[in-house]
């Protein structure tokens, strides 16, 4: 039987309001449970102990990056300077803890230049191993103006390995790397200094008979201590056998790494750790490093420039992953292993050159 009514049919309107309506539902449930946990996320991040951490740890990682002032939108301006001047305070603290030198370097060594592949949680990296350490020269670049990449230093002087060595005047992280910060010694003479005969300044370095040297000293002392080579950064972080960096969070941030070490043995170890590199390796904390070389034996360890400037060269190959997109940094200065170091000779490359006037900004070669 047929019905006398007509089925009725939507109109094409109607359809078009439902859909808006359930739409418009779907945003507004969509930005609700975002909203909630946006706020969830800002409780956690600034008012609970485990979203602090991480947070002071996210800042550490840009203070020692070139977007230091960014760390205030973590942690605002006044606790990012406070931050910057306890590190200080406390690297000059570790300094000033004198070691006992229990390094035996009494017996005959092989010339041997070893590297061995490290993994951690978080990163990847390297270290080589130099069990001579008076194979080790400090060299500069050979460019007046500009500093120069560490495979160029190696292949110009025909060294076995090397690392990046101390820190320089690098204006918004894009300096030319001619000028050094501190002090530069090779070869037992002073090359550099900013300061005076008489002022300290943190170094890393070997004296005249392999003793690794790091700490604060007067670059009077280091030459009435023997010291051949050397450079200026911070900390010392391994004194006597034992870390001084007392946590991770204390590890100032995460970032690609060198530092150097001495063993009891004598040998060297040079760590280079890459780092800003999301599915490769994001990078170290100095805890970390201490934590690698500790398991490995070492009495005394400090740090040297990182960042993009963390590379390892062994026989004429780049070695790790440099995290500059643009290739490797150009330095002043870098740590070098020789077969035969007594004939490497490194001149004054700022000798005659008014350097506390020099525009370490200027990059005289287009290519840089």
């Amino acid at each position: 039987m047929e019905s006398n009514h007509e089925l009725s049919v939507p109109q094409p309107r109607n359809i078009r309001k439902r859909v808006r309506k359930r739409r418009g539902r779907g945003l507004l449930y969509s930005f609700i449970v975002l909203l909630g946990l946006s706020s969830g996320f800002a409780v956690w991040f600034f008012g609970m102990e485990s979203g602090s951490t991480l947070r002071y740890m996210m800042a550490d990682t840009l203070i020692t990056t070139q977007h230091r002032s960014w760390a205030r939108y973590l942690i605002g301006d006044e606790e990012l300077n406070r931050r910057v001047a306890d590190y200080d305070k406390r690297f000059n603290e570790m300094a000033e803890i004198k070691d006992q030198n229990n390094i035996d370097l009494t017996h005959s060594r092989d010339k041997e230049v070893e590297v061995e592949q490290i993994e951690g949680k978080n990163f990847k990296g390297h270290i080589l191993y130099v069990h001579d350490p008076k194979m080790i020269r400090v060299v500069t670049t050979g460019i007046v103006g500009q500093g120069e990449q560490i495979l160029s230093m190696v292949q110009r002087t025909g060294a076995i390995a090397g690392v990046n060595g101390g820190a320089f005047d690098d204006p918004n992280w894009d300096g030319n790397g001619f000028k050094p910060a501190g002090v530069v010694m090779s070869g037992g003479k002073l090359l550099y200094s900013d300061g005076g005969m008489e002022d300290p300044v943190n170094v890393v370095g070997i004296d005249r008979n392999g003793l690794m040297v790091a700490g604060r000293y007067k670059p009077s002392e280091l030459i009435k201590m023997g010291v051949n080579e050397a450079v200026t950064f911070q900390p010392k972080f391994i004194v006597n056998g034992k870390g001084l960096i007392r946590n991770a969070a204390d590890g100032w941030g995460i970032a690609p790494r060198t530092s150097m070490a001495q063993k009891q043995d004598g040998t060297i170890m040079f760590v280079v750790i890459d780092g800003r590199q999301p599915g490769y390796s994001i990078g170290a904390t100095l805890y970390d490093v201490q934590n690698l070389l500790l398991e490995r034996g070492a009495v005394t360890a400090a740090n040297l420039d990182g960042g993009s400037s963390s590379v390892l060269v062994k026989d004429n190959q780049v070695v790790n992953k440099p995290s500059s997109s643009y290739g490797m940094r150009y330095l002043p200065t870098a740590f070098l292993v020789f077969s035969q170091p007594e004939k490497v000779a490194v001149k004054n490359i700022w000798e005659n050159i008014d350097m506390e006037h020099f525009n370490s900004s200027y990059k005289p070669f287009a290519s840089q």
